[in-house]
């Protein structure tokens, strides 16, 4: 599991998160919500160890993240930015089997885990292609897989993190991803996930963490936290909130 408790953090001079307490928990897909500036971004950095904390701490299994040898860390979390850099011709397959270099697993399990994790995030029929010839959705799915490697088959002592990961895909991949997601989160794996499509949220997550200036403003699950009152207030945005037809979650209309 990972933890932060009383987490503040700055950048450039700016306290940009203040009074995170938070736990991404075995087995759940967890949703960040904000506006633009909210702090979703600083708080996935603080998360992995990408930014130190001003205050507070980040756990992972109780023990501080700073703690963890770097190897065996990644061989725990995984994160996938939001704008991952690559300028090479690497085959896809070489992109994604950059997850396996923590682990010393062998050519032939590597190979078998690069092709699930290609197929998970539906990005089987890339295999073969120079990365620099991807688009960029394509390039998004690619990274996935990548991530879903280096933790391969997922479990209670994994935890990923992702940055927008549908960001640059069509409504179709949208949902493809979000499920492949949810399903490796079915394995056990803790998933935090920031996310700007609110219905997207709604269908996938367990639960909601809602941002705004850098604060926690609500955390619970959809229904919880997927109100008419506090979207206004974080988004400025007048919905309508209503069940959806046949799945029953939460379901955003705006005005």
């Amino acid at each position: 599991m990972l933890q932060a408790e009383r987490l503040a953090v700055q950048r450039g001079g700016r306290r940009v998160l203040s009074g995170i307490d938070l736990e991404v928990r075995p087995g759940e897909l967890l949703g960040v919500l904000g506006p633009n500036g909210a702090g979703k971004s600083s708080l996935l950095a603080a998360l992995c160890g990408e930014l130190r904390p001003l205050e507070g701490q980040v756990r992972l299994d109780g023990r501080p993240l700073a703690g963890w040898p770097g190897p065996e860390r990644a061989r725990r979390l995984a994160v996938l930015p939001q704008s991952p850099a690559l300028e090479f011709a690497f085959r896809v397959e070489e992109v994604v089997g950059f997850g396996r270099l923590p682990h010393a697993s062998g050519r032939r399990r590597d190979a078998e885990i690069v092709a699930r994790a290609l197929a998970a995030a539906d990005a089987t029929h890339l295999a073969g292609r120079s990365y620099l010839t991807l688009s960029g959705g394509e390039r998004q799915r690619v990274h996935l897989a990548r991530v879903l490697a280096q933790l391969w088959p997922g479990g209670a002592q994994q935890v990923l993190l992702l940055d927008e990961p549908t960001s640059m895909l069509d409504p179709l991949h949208q949902h493809s991803i979000l499920q492949a997601v949810r399903e490796f989160a079915g394995q056990g794996t803790a998933v935090l996930a920031i996310l700007h499509d609110l219905n997207l949220a709604a269908r996938y997550c367990d639960r909601l963490l809602l941002l705004a200036e850098g604060c926690m403003q609500a955390l619970g699950c959809p229904e919880e936290v997927l109100r008419a009152g506090p979207l206004k207030a974080v988004f400025g945005l007048d919905v309508l909130v209503q069940r959806h037809p046949e799945r029953g979650h939460p379901l955003i209309v705006a005005r």
